[in-house]
Formats: C-alpha cells, sequence, structure tokens
C-alpha cells in the first residue's frame, strides 16, 4: 500500500488549521473534523482496493527482434478482475540501454475486461536486451492511497540492424511507390547486352536491334530485347576501426553502415545480383560470399547483429589480400568508412587503387554535421575566425577527397549520416543505369 500525493496534501491541510488552533481555538475544531473526514475517507479508500477478490493480470506482447534506431511496439495487456472499474499507473521495468527513469503509462481498465497499452522504443545499439517485471499501481476510488501489483515477466529482445526500412522497401516495391523512400529513376546511358527475348517490332523500338534472321522466317520485323546484367556481385565492406565510432543522433557511424548495407543487400536482390558481405579491422572479421540464396539476408542479418567498433587502427592491405584470395570475379566494392583527412586517405589509396584495378570500387565516407554547422555560424571574436578558417579548412579537404580518389577511377560518396542509405541505394542504381557494373 502506498500513499498518493493528494493524501498527503489533504493531511498538510489538515495539520495547518490545526496548528491555527493555537492562535484562534475555532480551528481546533476545523482542524480535527478535517483529520476525522480525512482517516474515514482513507480507510474507505483502503477496502475498496484490497478487497478479496480483487486482482491484476497482465502480459507483454512485442516482438521478438526489436529494428535498431526504429520504433518498435510494446503492448502490455492488462486484465482487471476488480467489480469496478480502475484507474492505473503503469511501470514497465524496461531495459537500462535507455535511460527513461520516468516512464509509466496511465490508463482506466473496465471492469472484467482486457485493456491494451501501448508504447515505442527506439534503440541506438544493437544487442541483447532485458525486460524485467511490471508494476502497476491501482488507484483507490478517492486517489488517496494506491495499491501495487508486481507481474513478474523477464524477457530479452534482440536488438538487429535496421530491417523495417527493408520491409518498408519491400512495401513500396509492391505498391510501385519506391520514390517515395528515396530512390530516384535515372536516365540509362547505353543499353544492356544481356539477352532476353525476340518480340514483334512496333514503332519507336530502337531499329539498330532488329533481329533480320528472325525476321525473315517470320516475314516480320522482329527486335531483339535485353535486360540488366544479373549475377553480378555486390560486396558491402565495412571498415570497424576506431573512425566508425563517432556518433549522430546517438548511433554510431557503424550502425548506419549496417542499415545501409542491409537495405543495398536487399536492393541487389531485387536486381537479381548476388550480395556479400565483408568486415574488418587490424583483421577480417567475418565474410559472407556473394550469393542470391533464399536464406542470405538472414545470415547477412546475423553476421551483423553482433559486430562493433574498437580502437584499433584498420588494416586495408588485410583487405586487400583477403579479396584478392576470396573475390575472383569482377565486383562492385562498396567500403563504408571515416576518412577525416586527405592524408588518413592517401595512407590507404595505394590499397584502393589496386582493387580498383580488378574491382569496381565504391567509397562511401561520412561528412560531420556538426562540423558544417560550427563552420555556418558568424564569427563574433577575433578567436573565433581561426576556429571557423580551421573548420573551412576540414570541409574543403573531405571535398579534395571525393576529388583525389576520382582521378585514381574510384568511386566515391560523401553524405551526412542520416541520408547513407537512400544515397548508396541510388548510386547503386544509377552505376547499374550507366553499366559501370
Amino acid at each position: 500500500m502506498f500513499l498518493s500525493k493528494r493524501f498527503i496534501t489533504f493531511l498538510c491541510i489538515a495539520c495547518f488549521l490545526t496548528s491555527l488552533g493555537r492562535l484562534w481555538p475555532f480551528f481546533y475544531v476545523v482542524g480535527g473534523i478535517t483529520i476525522a473526514v480525512l482517516i474515514v475517507s482513507f480507510i474507505i479508500d483502503l477496502f475498496s482496493i484490497y478487497s478479496d477478490d480483487a486482482g491484476i493480470l497482465c502480459k507483454r506482447e512485442m516482438a521478438e527482434r526489436f529494428s535498431n534506431g526504429d520504433e518498435n511496439i510494446v503492448k502490455l495487456h492488462i486484465t482487471s478482475l476488480y467489480d469496478r472499474d480502475v484507474t492505473v499507473s503503469v511501470i514497465d521495468e524496461i531495459p537500462v540501454e535507455f535511460q527513461n527513469r520516468h516512464f509509466r503509462l496511465n490508463g482506466l481498465l473496465h471492469s472484467k475486461e482486457e485493456t491494451t497499452l501501448s508504447y515505442s522504443l527506439i534503440p541506438k545499439r544493437r544487442g541483447s536486451y532485458s525486460f524485467e517485471n511490471i508494476h502497476i499501481y491501482v488507484h483507490s476510488i478517492w486517489h488517496l492511497c494506491e495499491r501495487r501489483f508486481t507481474i513478474k515477466t523477464p524477457m530479452a529482445v534482440k536488438v538487429y540492424p535496421s530491417f523495417l526500412y527493408i520491409r518498408n522497401m519491400q512495401l513500396l516495391s509492391i505498391e510501385n511507390k519506391s520514390l517515395e523512400c528515396g530512390i530516384k529513376l535515372v536516365r540509362r546511358l547505353g543499353s544492356s547486352m544481356e539477352f532476353d527475348q525476340i518480340k514483334e517490332y512496333v514503332p519507336g523500338d530502337d531499329y539498330r536491334k532488329i533481329n533480320w534472321k528472325a525476321s525473315a522466317r517470320k516475314n516480320l520485323l522482329m527486335t531483339n530485347l535485353y535486360r540488366d546484367e544479373q549475377s553480378q556481385l555486390i560486396y558491402n565492406v565495412i571498415d570497424k576501426g576506431r573512425g566508425m565510432q563517432h556518433t549522430f543522433n546517438q548511433m554510431s557511424l557503424l550502425d548506419y553502415a549496417i542499415n545501409s548495407s542491409l537495405a543495398l543487400s536487399y536492393m541487389a536482390l531485387q536486381h537479381r545480383d548476388n550480395p556479400g558481405l565483408i568486415t574488418f579491422e587490424k583483421n577480417i572479421d567475418s565474410f559472407v560470399p556473394a550469393s542470391r540464396n533464399i536464406n542470405q539476408m538472414e545470415s547477412i542479418m546475423n553476421t551483423l547483429y553482433k559486430e562493433s567498433t574498437t580502437y584499433i587502427q584498420s588494416d586495408y592491405a588485410a583487405l586487400y589480400g583477403h579479396i584478392r584470395k576470396n573475390v575472383n570475379k569482377r565486383s562492385l566494392i562498396v567500403i563504408y568508412t571515416m576518412f577525416d583527412t586527405n592524408v588518413a586517405m592517401e595512407r590507404e589509396l595505394p590499397y584502393l587503387r589496386k582493387l580498383a584495378s580488378n574491382h569496381v570500387v565504391l567509397v562511401v565516407f561520412f561528412k560531420d554535421k556538426e562540423l558544417q554547422l560550427a563552420a555556418q555560424t558568424k564569427p563574433v571574436k577575433k578567436l573565433d575566425y581561426f576556429d571557423h578558417v580551421i573548420l573551412e579548412n576540414m570541409e574543403f579537404e573531405k571535398k579534395m577527397i571525393v576529388r583525389n580518389l576520382y582521378r585514381y577511377g574510384i568511386h566515391s560518396i560523401l553524405t551526412e549520416p542520416e541520408n547513407l542509405t537512400v544515397n548508396v541505394v541510388n548510386k547503386y542504381i544509377d552505376m547499374k543505369a550507366r553499366n559501370i557494373i
């Protein structure tokens, strides 16, 4: 049993009125009556929540997996065994990783009926999260006291990379609404040379693709149809070095890269390409060979689930040696990394150039949003001008990295973390449309 704030407030008022009796004896009577009424009301309230058949049942419903960086719904199904409607406050012992110290749900429970209260959680890190007990406080008739029911429902949930984005992409592809998720249409330059079928010529078809032998047999103009090249290898290569520990909106750059890798892998499967995965730092930590297997997305997701960053400097020599040994066919290598300076890029440039000689290399690195905002502020003091020049120089250096990579035939994307997935998917579609891969 717990005393409510209302009871304490009334008790303080009654005590104050009684204390005034030292100045005006009349208030002794008023205070005594107030205390008596409060005690009687409290006893009635106490019996209202401690009847013999009273009770609360509750069960928690949520997905077995949470999607990192997305809203995940948790439902509490509560059944009241009271003979009257009661108001309750619910405290769910959510995982400590959310740092939500003021969590509370309020609701009205109808007698002998089930009521559902729901709330959403947005995890910022992958891993295993533990839910503990559910505490339900039943308020009395006049809200002078509360009775607590503790339902022991410990549950564990695993937070996986953002698969809700992939699910949304599936729905958009069914409804042909890809533009809504940021996927753009690209004007095709040239044409693919992978033969599809022969069909009857109609005005508007490319006359250069007329099949004269088939036309002679059918005595009709027939034309060849070609389709996008398929079964190409698409490798997402994630650098797990210390640079990927930087955070934006409470999510590390590694988590943004993982979410983007899942979206690109799904898009590659939609285009009948073979997605694969490599993660590395000092050594190669995980390798999922490129495949169009039905369980490929599950394999990639289970691999990315446990990845984390360290303070170790990434070894691009080990990456080049692994790809040269295990990836024999020309592939699109998408490398997610963090180059802060041109010097850092030039240190790894020899290995990137060697990779680009046999594969199509796309380097994806990030803009620092905080530096951008700081560089856009107008300097006021003399020292602010020095800081402003340094920040502008750092922004200019990122653009120089893009230009230097382009000089050696290496494609690149410089993007904000929140736009990473859309920009990478758009670049992949653009490269296929232009027959770069």
